[in-house]
């Protein structure tokens, strides 16, 4: 069954990198094909073979049969929910829909979020769409896109307050999924075919449709409905009993599972000091739940309720207190919103009291085995989450390094001693003491055991994690997580007394886990290892953890070698690499030569919480070691290229930045060595040639020109090749610069569109002083500016530029070579195709 199982979560792993599906009928071949294989191990068991190889063989066509369903059921679940789509047609129409709201609705600066499980579609001009069941709406206030510099300049207004459950008929419109796609970047597509969400869209406002946006009914009676609406209840009880509490929103996580009211920067505190599994329903958690509700109701058990009724001889009180414990758990995990860590955790307890009830308890890896099934069975998009490995990987490395150890320290002891047993029993110190120690080393087996792991999945590791859950695990598990859960349930003023206490000592705990966050030492980063180094780190761990009698175990220490010496890659010399990153409607570039790195824009801002560097940027830096610029060029003031530019400058090291700002400006205040953009500045780094073409000093002196006007001009040389970066200037500009003093020095190989391809750039007098072969389209899927326009893309095309747009192809990666004169493109959605793209 073992062997089975792993075959079984290996195929669905293979399907997830896949480019295309099998058709159905390749699906069914391959389900036929597992069948006949079991057929085969099933024969070899009963031919009375007794050959040594047999078992081997058997083990085989388990795996084999295990691969082959895996492929096929992880092929069909996906197939069955991307039929279920948006025609590209029906993308940007206004669209009547009737249903109800079937997620616990985040409300955010601009408005609302939430998932919307469609019932009935109103029939259009053009017919009856067909729009998915489910999908994803955000509502926002109007004149909220004026606030951010958008369309309209009226005060936001707020959305009215929509509640899981209620029935809504909405004018809305809709695209097809479709997220940033970059490398080492967070895949929103997946992450949408995972929670099967088909379609995105807005609501759209009153006064721009037919039909107005109202609620029909206050509640549709169904099982996911109610979960989510007792899920808001308890989140709105929980915030209004601490309204101005700053980690109310994790005391929400610890009760509900919701984590997007904590705020960024005490994310970054509980990842630099290793607790972020910890703010969250873990799996921790729900085992300490579980066990304390199961005993708890054991023991009224025994007492009959302090009754006569004699339940015990009805049914044994250690099977009821199985089921109240599995009863409490599947609570938890439903309030969880079913996450992995949740369920893997439900799943094995379901196993472990189902064996305990049928009398065959069996072996924790048969129990591991079993969840594994059950998770993938139910999500084969689960692996791609680091929350699965983690998950899994802990129990398995503290099963692997237990053997022999921490179960000789606690074994059971008998109910019923003798009084020898009593005499020869160890005192209630030594006891504790033993516990003391077993505890202490789980957590030395796990931060070993995981660190490989970490590593490869996030390129950074906290080296006072052990110190920090140290202190956090049992404040949190057995103090702030049962008072908030109390709190959260118990009637006034009982409940704002626990959960004013638990915010209390979780406050304690914050405080001290930023004074740790601010060590220099903290937080080991490295770049991402190779799949070799991975492997050759993860055999030293073990050989590490081997149990005892093992010989040479210290030798496991030279597996870490190649990881720790991991550095960041460079360009070699007489190269440049550029990365247009996806970052939507917005710019982002990254030049490196073979000693130094310069970023041109930092992308747009999304929220208060969200812009292109810290989920775009950052994450790809971190990813490939890199922890400083050498500088920063933003080319104007405009909230698309400078959005990013003050979370950048909090998370990266920065040498120096260029920029066409304001002196008032917030992001010229927080700048290292700010200095003006201006025509004529140049530098060379490793033999690549930096020149800023524009803008001309004497331009800062006037306030009649707009950001655009202003955009910082960069051309980057290697020898015969270049690329020239114009920010967002426009037709004027253009023709100052065709028309200057340094009209030679715009030819380039590489342009970077001027404004995103916008109706105001890209004049034909300009095209033709570039010459380029290449143009980058810096753009966002669907954006509302239409960029590029139609007939400024068609002039790139009969001019025989070859146009590379980033909603289309994802991050763009370009490799200057001054060895064989080339420039090597590389598309990200093309090199990292996956069968959801675009669907």
């Amino acid at each position: 069954m073992r062997s089975a199982i792993l075959g079984f979560a290996a195929g669905i792993a293979f399907l997830q990198m896949q480019a295309q599906l099998l058709p159905f009928e390749g699906q069914m071949a391959l389900l036929a094909a597992a069948v006949l294989l079991l057929l085969a191990c099933w024969w070899l068991r009963h031919a009375g073979v007794r050959a040594g190889w047999h078992a081997v063989l058997r083990i085989v066509l388990f795996n084999m049969a295990g691969l082959c369903a895996g492929f096929a059921w992880g092929g069909l679940i996906a197939q069955y929910r991307l039929d279920d789509a948006l025609p590209a047609a029906w993308e940007g129409h206004d669209v009547v829909v009737v249903g109800t709201i079937d997620s616990l609705p985040y409300r955010f600066e601009r408005g609302v979020r939430f998932s919307f499980n469609v019932e009935r579609i109103a029939p259009q001009n053009g017919g009856r769409p067909p729009v998915p069941q489910r999908i994803a709406l955000s509502w926002y206030s109007p004149g909220a896109f004026g606030q951010a510099g958008g369309e309209s300049g009226q005060a936001a207004q707020a959305v009215p307050e929509v509640r899981p459950g209620e029935r809504w008929q909405f004018t809305v419109r809709l695209k097809r999924p479709h997220g940033n796609a970059n490398p080492h970047g967070f895949d929103y597509e997946v992450w949408l075919l995972e929670q099967n969400l088909r379609a995105t869209g807005s609501v759209r406002p009153d006064q721009q449709s037919a039909y107005k946006n109202h609620r029909l009914q206050a509640f549709v009676w169904t099982p996911s409905n109610a979960i989510e609406h007792g899920r808001a209840w308890l989140r709105d009880r929980i915030m209004s009993t601490l309204p101005k509490q700053k980690y109310a929103g994790v005391i929400v996580a610890l009760v509900i599972g919701d984590q997007r009211a904590i705020e960024q920067s005490d994310w970054s505190i509980f990842n630099r000091t290793g607790v972020g599994h910890l703010v969250a329903i873990s799996g921790l958690h729900i085992t300490l739940i579980s066990g304390l509700f199961g005993a708890f109701f054991g023991w009224l058990w025994r007492r009959s309720f302090f009754t006569r009724a004699q339940l015990p001889l009805l049914l044994p009180a250690p099977k009821v207190a199985v089921l109240a414990g599995l009863a409490a758990a599947l609570v938890y995990v439903l309030l969880a919103g079913f996450g992995v860590p949740a369920q893997r955790t439900l799943y094995m307890l379901c196993v472990v009291g189902l064996a305990y009830w049928t009398g065959r308890l069996t072996h924790i890896s048969y129990v591991m085995s079993l969840a594994l099934a059950v998770v993938l069975l139910f999500d084969p998009w689960a692996l791609l989450w680091p929350g699965f490995w983690l998950s899994f990987g802990a129990v398995a490395i503290i099963l692997y390094a237990s053997a022999g150890r921490i179960g000789a320290d606690v074994s059971a002891e008998p109910q019923i001693l003798t009084p020898v047993q009593r005499r020869r029993r160890p005192s209630r110190i030594a006891r504790i003491w033993r516990s003391l120690r077993a505890g202490a080393y789980t957590q030395y087996v796990v931060t070993l055991g995981l660190l490989p792991l970490t590593m490869v999945l996030f390129g950074q590791y906290s080296l006072l994690s052990p110190l920090a859950n140290a202190v956090a695990i049992p404040l949190i598990t057995i103090v702030v997580a049962p008072l908030s859960l109390l709190g959260s349930i118990l009637p006034p003023p009982l409940s704002q007394w626990l959960l004013l206490a638990a915010h209390a000592v979780l406050e304690w705990l914050v405080q001290l886990l930023e004074w740790l966050a601010g060590q220099p030492f903290a937080v080991w980063q490295a770049p991402l290892p190779p799949l070799w180094v991975f492997a050759v780190a993860l055999g030293g761990t073990l050989l590490l953890l081997a149990p005892r009698g093992w010989p040479a175990r210290w030798l496991g220490l030279f597996g870490w070698l190649p990881l720790i010496f991991n550095t960041p890659a460079w360009p070699e010399q007489g190269q440049v690499h550029v990365t247009a990153f996806d970052v939507g409607q917005g710019m982002a570039l990254l030049v490196e030569t073979p000693g130094h790195r310069l970023l041109y824009d930092t992308g747009p801002y999304y929220s208060p919480e969200s812009d292109g560097a810290n989920r775009v940027i950052v994450p790809y830096l971190r990813a490939r070691g890199i922890d400083h610029l050498d500088a920063v060029v933003i080319s104007h003031n405009d909230n698309d290229h400078s959005g990013g530019a003050l979370s950048l400058f909090k998370d990266i090291a920065v040498d120096r930045v260029y920029s066409s700002l304001a002196p008032a400006s917030a992001i010229v205040r927080a700048a290292p060595d700010h200095r003006r953009c201006q025509a004529g500045q140049h530098w060379r780094w490793d033999g690549v040639a930096f020149d800023m073409l524009y803008p001309a000093p004497v331009s800062y002196d006037s306030d009649k020109w707009k950001p655009n006007a202003r955009s910082c001009v960069l051309k980057v040389s290697l020898g015969k090749r270049a690329i020239l970066l114009p920010g967002d200037i426009e037709a004027v500009q253009e023709d100052e610069l065709v028309n200057g003093a340094d009209a030679a020095r715009l030819r380039a190989d590489v342009l970077l569109a001027p404004h995103h391809g916008s109706g105001t750039s890209s004049t034909e007098a300009f095209l033709q002083a570039v010459q380029p072969s290449l143009a980058l389209f810096q753009v966002g899927y669907r954006n509302r500016f239409n960029h590029p326009k139609p007939e400024v893309y068609a002039r790139y095309g009969s001019m025989g530029i070859r146009g590379l747009r980033n909603d289309e192809a994802g991050a763009i990666s370009l490799q200057f070579d001054k060895a064989d004169d080339k420039i090597r493109v590389q598309e990200y959605r093309r090199e990292h195709a996956r069968y959801w793209y675009g669907k």
